[in-house]
């Protein structure tokens, strides 16, 4: 189970100001090369790649790569899926959103607000994905007390539906490793599906019909 921030449910209908007069929906945050170099709609995916079939995405075995599902307790629905790649961990959820505008700018807050109530610190930067969070959160360290860790959190807005990672690791300061790690979300397809969705649910995601080690 992750203690990543969830995206919470948005009130229902446009928002507004004091005057009444309707805000502007939240752009779409994503590459301008999305579409062709991912992470991709199910519409854009290359239909004849090995992909791992976890239902509301679609993960490109390669070597290296080791698949973890995250289930909820209570629930025993799957919440997150993990991988472990290039000395570094990927944590993705895909989201439904809505078709005209972007879930990750507000989810961005959501995570800054967060990660500062939890006494950590956070600044945003622009990254090879978009905007994006670095932040250094306290974990228990045993009991010698409280340490630091540092985690980038990524989001892609594409049609409608929203991919956000949590990434840790070697990938949140070397070069390298974030490169490919980097390459490793974008090569993800998420499969939003026809059936209506409110905004911010999580898209299903199942257990793969292949080996989640590849």
């Amino acid at each position: 189970m992750t203690d990543a921030p969830q995206p919470t449910p948005a009130p229902d209908g446009p928002s507004a100001d004091e005057t009444g007069t309707e805000l502007a929906p939240p752009a779409k945050s994503a590459p301008l090369d999305r579409d062709s170099a991912g992470p991709f709609d199910e519409a854009e995916a290359n239909p004849v790649r090995p992909y791992i079939d976890l239902g509301g995405i679609k993960i490109l075995p390669r070597e290296g790569l080791n698949l973890r599902l995250e289930v909820e307790e209570q629930t025993k629905r799957i919440v997150a899926v993990g991988l472990d790649y290039a000395d570094s961990t990927l944590q993705v959820q895909p989201f439904a959103a809505p078709r005209s505008s972007g879930l990750w700018e507000e989810t961005r807050e959501q995570i800054r607000q967060q990660v500062k109530q939890q006494g950590g610190r956070v600044e945003e930067r622009e990254g090879p994905l978009g905007p994006e969070l670095l932040a250094e959160v306290p974990v228990v360290a045993g009991a010698d007390g409280a340490g630091k860790r540092l985690a980038r959190f990524v989001g892609v807005d594409g049609p409608r539906w929203f991919l956000r990672g949590v990434v840790g690791g070697a990938a949140t300061s070397d070069v390298e490793a974030a490169a490919a790690v980097e390459d490793l979300f974008r090569s993800i397809v998420v499969v939003r599906g026809s059936s209506p969705m409110p905004p911010r649910d999580l898209i299903p995601l199942r257990m793969p019909s292949t080996p989640g080690t590849a």
